[in-house]
């Protein structure tokens, strides 16, 4: 083969191998180990594990702790909004499993679903009085932490237009319903970096949340925890706000952002 012919060539060997990786991991939502992909595709272990590597330090692709591969968020946001939010709660599981151990509460995992947060994921907590949302539930976004922290790091126009589109129902006689004060807490909420329900959508019931940030720093979900004010006290709010920043930054780590 020509030698200008063999230089064209050998790219496209490289695309053609990194497509059947891709393929193969796509074709098994289960995720597949590296000695699955190298028997899936004929690739020998070193070079398919070159590819993934790399793969996985951009974006593309994620590896779990038992060392499957999956999907990762920049290559489901090519894809549909479903495949992201799997990938974005698989992703997000050890983190969310950190943070239940270490508070004893409910933690939840959400996204920005049109007027509403979308629950993705939810562990409960092990305590008889709890307070847990289903995956799957859409709630307010007025009057949630989970909300307020998402809103709260959209750009300003989108915020206050968003808001603008609410119906201010009021869940308590603590939640927020007028756009003034909601305007205002959505700055506090942005300044200190994390969101405070206090009885806003449940009477008794407390949350905090922190913001998730992708590569582009745009905000694509929140994590909280919630409980009762008998457990959750005012003492501990900023010890467990603490803990949900931490967590949302390490989330926020895994999909590529790098804090300024």
């Amino acid at each position: 083969m020509p030698r200008a012919r063999r230089r064209k060539a050998a790219p496209v060997g490289v695309v053609a191998k990194v497509l059947k990786i891709l393929e193969a991991i796509h074709n098994n939502p289960a995720g597949l180990h590296l000695k699955q992909i190298t028997k899936e595709t004929g690739i020998n272990k070193s070079t398919a594990y070159r590819f993934l590597a790399h793969l996985q330090s951009e974006g593309y692709l994620f590896r779990d702790s038992v060392g499957a591969y999956f999907i990762g968020p920049k290559l489901a946001r090519m894809g549909s909004a479903t495949n992201f939010e799997e990938s974005l709660r698989r992703m997000s599981r050890p983190v969310l499993q950190k943070f239940w151990n270490a508070t004893g509460e409910t933690v939840n995992l959400a996204v920005l679903d049109g007027q509403h947060i979308l629950y993705l994921d939810v562990i409960e907590s092990s305590h008889t009085f709890r307070f847990a949302s289903e995956v799957g539930a859409r709630r307010p976004l007025h009057c949630t932490a989970l909300g307020k922290a998402i809103m709260s790091q959209l750009p300003i126009e989108d915020a206050y237009e968003l808001l603008a589109s609410l119906t201010l129902e009021r869940q308590t006689l603590r939640t927020l319903v007028q756009p003034v004060k909601l305007k205002k807490e959505l700055a506090k909420t942005r300044a200190q970096g994390y969101a405070l329900d206090d009885e806003e959508a449940v009477l008794g019931a407390r949350c905090i949340a922190a913001p998730i940030f992708d590569a582009s720093a745009k905000v694509v979900g929140g994590v909280s925890v919630s409980g009762p004010l008998t457990r959750i006290t005012a003492e501990k709010v900023l010890l467990f706000a603490d803990m949900a920043k931490a967590a949302a930054y390490s989330i926020s780590r895994r999909l590529g952002y790098q804090k300024p």
